[in-house]
């Protein structure tokens, strides 16, 4: 029997997997491969950003990107395109520009040798007994079973183990994020942010990557998601930018958390971490710096016995249900219509793309 079995090996999971597996019997349970070609449909839908926060969490812990997770251009502002008002503003903010798939790929290379990695198994269900939890899952054709004493959920957003574990407890709102990968030849050297309502109440990106150009928009998940996808290509084309060439498109589930009475850390023999707990910005929808604190939290808490847990977790992420609730009194700023045009149009904080050296 294990001692812990974790659900997901993405930077949540991975991360959780590496801080505790030299404590503890660990089984970390992946549904990719990471074998090459990485992207064969089962990828992440994400942009591939480091933004500050995420940045900070790979220092504390010691880390340092290697030269195949990086990718160019490093980005030092965002475009951020309001249609709703028609302005436009660049604002400083530098974000680390990454394969997604690679990066998580070397996040679970620094998994310790002690943890028993299963790539390529999908997770079915478990059974809550009084001295541990039954975890069913498979991997090809065959179904296999382990026991552990607690069972870590780190599948995402549209968590499996959270709805299994806790199918009353109302989860933070739900969105569909598409994101589609064109060929790119254009010189865009910036993350651009696109707000527009007729789209989503929510926002749409623009990122570049090599030769490549993604678009993607975290959409109300209805039948018009893929209309008002289209729609947003459309407008991109206006603006002028090359959208001919697609070479691949994914989506996923997106959450944004509006209350802190949405997360759910777990109880029992069943722990949540990362997105799968409700751990993401719901102004941004950033979510790597979420993961690693809510990875940290949980594994400092498992150290002070499996009984207990549950207590040190809660308040381990009391910081990050507060800093949610502070993302939530920002976001009316970035989404209200009124409120981003009166900070928009006053310039504040935004850079001059017109700058001239003064004359000598």
């Amino acid at each position: 029997m294990y001692d812990i079995v974790i659900i997901g090996g993405g930077p949540a999971g991975a991360t959780l997997a590496r801080l505790i597996g030299n404590k503890y019997k660990v089984l970390l349970l992946e549904r990719r491969t990471f074998q090459e070609p990485l992207y064969s449909g089962l990828q992440k839908c994400c942009g591939g950003l480091i933004a500050p926060d995420a940045q900070k969490m790979l220092a504390s812990f010691g880390l340092g990107l290697p030269k195949s997770v990086i990718l160019s251009p490093q980005m030092f502002s965002v475009r951020t395109i309001d249609n709703d008002n028609l302005i436009e503003r660049y604002y400083q903010r530098h974000y680390v520009n990454i394969d997604r798939e690679e990066f998580d790929k070397w996040l679970e290379s620094l998994v310790p040798p002690t943890v028993d990695i299963i790539n390529g198994s999908i997770y079915k269900s478990h059974e809550v007994h009084k001295d541990f939890v039954k975890i069913k899952f498979s991997k090809g054709n065959t179904n296999y079973e382990e026991k552990a004493k607690i069972l870590v959920g780190a599948d995402g957003a549209f968590s499996k183990v959270r709805r299994n574990s806790f199918p009353d407890k109302k989860a933070p709102r739900k969105y569909i994020a598409i994101q589609e990968w064109f060929d790119n030849s254009q010189n865009v050297n910036y993350y651009g942010a696109i707000f527009d309502s007729e789209i989503t109440d929510f926002y749409s990106w623009i990122i570049p990557k090599e030769d490549i150009l993604i678009v993607g928009s975290a959409l109300l998940p209805n039948n018009d998601a893929n209309k008002k996808f289209a729609l947003l290509k459309s407008k991109l084309k206006d603006y002028g930018f090359e959208l001919n060439k697609s070479i691949r498109k994914n989506s996923a589930y997106l959450l944004r958390p509006q209350a802190v009475k949405q997360i759910q850390i777990g109880s029992g023999r069943i722990a949540l971490i990362g997105e799968a707990a409700g751990f993401i910005s719901p102004s941004s929808a950033e979510g790597l710096s979420y993961a690693f604190k809510s990875a940290l939290a949980l594994s400092d808490a498992l150290s002070q016995g499996f009984e207990s847990w549950q207590d040190f977790y809660r308040k381990n992420t009391a910081d990050l249900r507060r800093n949610i609730i502070l993302k939530n009194l920002k976001s009316p700023f970035m989404y209200n219509r009124i409120l981003r045009k009166i900070v928009m149009k006053s310039g504040l904080l935004s850079i001059d793309m017109n700058l001239k050296l003064p004359l000598l």
